[in-house]
């Protein structure tokens, strides 16, 4: 049996048919090549593991990409916080670069890429295309995912929270002040972690032999203004909930608005819990039950991550999910 070959752009351009340059041109996310060419490139690059060589004169740029697909709310402002002081620890700079699309990075992005060096991608909120993958992997570029929307490829590193666990924990803690209609307000249907949140809040119910009823579980987009109309939709229900758990502080304040529109209080009428502990949730009124994610600590990890991955380390784990907590203030309170 003849040895392996090497992995090299020209094979790649041999197997694919095409010129070195064009395989180049694909590595580097230039934009003059055909679709269908660019695919069958980036598909071998990916099926061999191409990874660009790295020069010995090669130093860090000393900068990180942060890439959102939003970046709106101060949710996001956390993540930054978060990659910034990796980053300033390890004298590097953080680029932020917003999508305005949660499809993931496309090649308009990689162009600008290409066009600076950094040192690795932290990836945020959003989903990474075989493609892209391909293309920073061939320019052995570290990358990781931050709280991804859908399930990560196998090898693809990425960082989240207890999800499952918090749905958990701020059900059973409204069952344990003795509520038992418990709305759920959850974020978009397609994300990782909505979908974690609401099976941990079915988890607690059937757990605790209350049954789960479909009306009471609502789809918002983790925005104040989906709390708000979505508040409204379960308390206009024939059998409103004595509780809501929103899947993120932001709906959680839009709740707050609904109820105070009805003339409601929370506590007293309606208990209420959220989902991050943004610096916003202690400092409202009332203080916000919530579970704390961490999210200044999954993007720190990230970042630090990357970085290390730059260095030659290897990463123990692919899938890392830090610990989620509920923090008890005054939105909640015994039922009855």
């Amino acid at each position: 049996m003849s040895a392996k070959r090497r992995v090299t752009i020209a094979l790649i351009a041999e197997e694919a048919g095409v010129s070195i340059p064009t395989v180049s041109k694909v590595i580097n996310g230039r934009p003059e090549v055909a679709p269908a060419t660019r695919h069958r490139v980036e598909r071998l690059l990916q099926e061999h593991g191409y990874q660009r060589r790295i020069s010995q004169d090669d130093t860090p740029a000393g900068l990180v990409d942060l890439v959102f697909a939003e970046i709106e709310s101060p949710w996001a402002m956390e993540i930054v916080r978060g990659a910034e002081g990796a980053a300033h620890e390890a004298g590097a700079s953080v680029v932020i670069s917003v999508l305005h699309t949660h499809a993931g990075p496309g090649r308009d992005w990689l162009e600008r890429l290409a066009a600076r060096r950094t040192d690795g991608v932290v990836i945020v909120a959003s989903r990474l295309s075989t493609g892209i993958q391909a293309q920073l992997s061939a320019r052995s570029l570290p990358f990781a995912v931050v709280d991804p929307e859908g399930e990560p490829a196998p090898g693809v590193v990425s960082v989240g929270a207890t999800n499952w666990n918090g749905g958990l924990a701020a059900t059973r803690h409204l069952l344990e002040l003795g509520h038992r209609r418990i709305g759920m307000i959850s974020g978009p249907s397609d994300m990782l972690c909505s979908q974690a949140r609401i099976d941990g809040y079915r988890a607690a119910l059937e757990t605790a032999g209350v049954p789960v009823v479909p009306e009471l579980i609502r789809r918002g987009t983790f925005l104040v203004d989906s709390g708000h109309d979505q508040g409204h939709a379960l308390l206009d229900l024939d059998e409103p909930p004595t509780a809501i758990f929103a899947g993120s502080d932001l709906m959680a304040f839009g709740v707050f608005e609904a109820a105070r529109q009805r003339g409601l209080r929370v506590p007293e009428d309606l208990s209420v819990v959220g989902f991050d502990d943004l610096p916003l949730a202690k400092s409202a009124w009332p203080p916000l039950t919530t579970v704390r994610q961490p999210l200044q600590e999954m993007a720190a990890l990230a970042t630090r991550t990357v970085l290390a991955m730059g260095h030659g380390d290897v990463p123990e784990t692919k899938r890392v999910e830090l610990a989620t907590d509920l923090i008890v203030r005054e939105s909640t309170a015994a039922y009855g």
